[in-house]
């Protein structure tokens, strides 16, 4: 069987909520991202297979093709978007190492792009032709059905802080852990080499490149954070500082079989090993990652014990503390770098992010094996194995 790598990665830097990409459309930086990974890895576009983007919020169209097309890939080039949610980037890896494994691609991008910013409004059809009624703005997609409940994500967050009895103290003090985390990685240069700049037109035709996070609070403090009101309920503990940050964004990643690699005389940065998901209630949506990752372990034959280090999307802080009762997991080896909280949560284009910063870790380390996982909204859960 031929085994899948990963080995060219790039994203842009996560510009905060009608920040530095505001007036960019999604596939103009997924665009980006995937010319700049085929460069990195010498490949040109004629040479790739197919293009697999997570996309949740650009309201129609495949944003997969137009942004291949906007990187100047031939109109030969086929792309599919794909919509897992929160767990879209992951999967979009999933996929293309699925097709290289099986034959049926021998190179391949997978990735996300997302603007939260630009996501468009939405309204309900009128009842009649002419109906005299004002049209209604959908303020909510559903993820599940009513009768099984179907909250804000930012309720889920509450309902498992109150389930697995997670007090604001011990949110808050994850919170911080993440800011700092990032704060060590931006200040020691390990994100700088996954980082490909976006060129930025101001209002006057000024010309500038937007090149670092934009979410990043390193001057984070528990005092401050103490301060900040829940969000979701008068009398909850899930506040804007312990949970992740609406960011836009983009990241892609080139994959191809190891031996295709080697022949290019290409370094991989790892292999996919293996890939699960799983349902859970979509009141818990949280817990996802806990079902993923015991189901991807028990097909390898594999304990925690085995994984090195783990890059779990910090959706909210009480979601990854849950999934820590759950799992008991090894503060040592999970989000060594910072996490969403701190860089912030692009959607469909954080999966691919995700995995480059476990890859770029599990190298600096020399270690074995790592896993990515999200939690997913609709109650699913996604956990994806590298290994080096």
């Amino acid at each position: 069987m031929n085994k899948a790598v990963i080995v060219s990665v790039a994203r842009t830097p996560f510009a905060k909520l009608r920040g530095a990409l505001k007036d960019l459309h999604p596939s103009i930086y997924g665009g980006l991202v995937i010319k700049e990974v085929l460069q990195r890895a010498q490949i040109a576009g004629e040479e790739v297979d197919d293009v697999i983007f997570g996309n949740c919020n650009a309201g129609g169209g495949n944003i997969a093709r137009l942004s291949l097309l906007q990187a100047g890939l031939p109109i030969s080039l086929p792309g599919i978007t794909i919509d897992r949610q929160c767990g879209s980037g992951i999967n979009s890896v999933a996929l293309a190492s699925d097709a290289i494994n099986s034959g049926s691609g021998r190179i391949l991008v997978s990735g996300g792009t997302e603007s939260l910013t630009r996501a468009p409004y939405l309204m309900e059809p009128p009842n009649q032709g002419f109906d005299r009624v004002p049209p209604k703005f959908i303020s909510k997609k559903p993820l599940s059905p009513e009768h099984l409940g179907d909250p804000p994500m930012g309720i889920t967050a509450e309902n498992l802080a109150e389930r697995y009895n997670i007090s604001r103290e011990e949110q808050d003090a994850f919170a911080l852990r993440s800011q700092l985390n990032m704060k060590r990685a931006v200040e020691q240069g390990f994100y700088k080499e996954q980082i490909v700049p976006v060129p930025i037109t101001g209002k006057k035709g000024e010309a500038t490149l937007f090149s670092e996070d934009e979410h990043p609070r390193p001057e984070t403090t528990l005092e401050g954070l103490a301060q900040l009101r829940p969000v979701f309920k008068k009398d909850g503990s899930v506040t804007a500082g312990n949970a992740s940050g609406i960011v836009d964004g983009a990241s892609a990643l080139v994959l191809m079989s190891e031996k295709d690699a080697e022949k290019r005389g290409l370094e991989p940065l790892a292999r996919v090993a293996d890939w699960a998901v799983a349902g859970v209630d979509p009141n818990i949506m949280g817990i996802g990652p806990v079902p993923a990752i015991n189901k991807l372990l028990g097909k390898n034959g594999l304990t925690l014990d085995d994984v090195d280090l783990i890059e779990i999307n910090e959706a909210f802080a009480s979601q990854v503390l849950a999934c820590d009762r759950e799992l008991h997991l090894d503060w040592e080896k999970v989000n060594v770098n910072g996490g969403a909280i701190a860089h912030g949560h692009p959607i469909a284009a954080t999966g691919g992010m995700l995995v480059m910063k476990l890859a770029y870790e599990m190298k600096r380390r020399g270690v074995k094996r790592g896993i990515v996982t999200a939690c997913i909204g609709g109650g699913q859960g996604i956990a994806l194995m590298l290994e080096r």
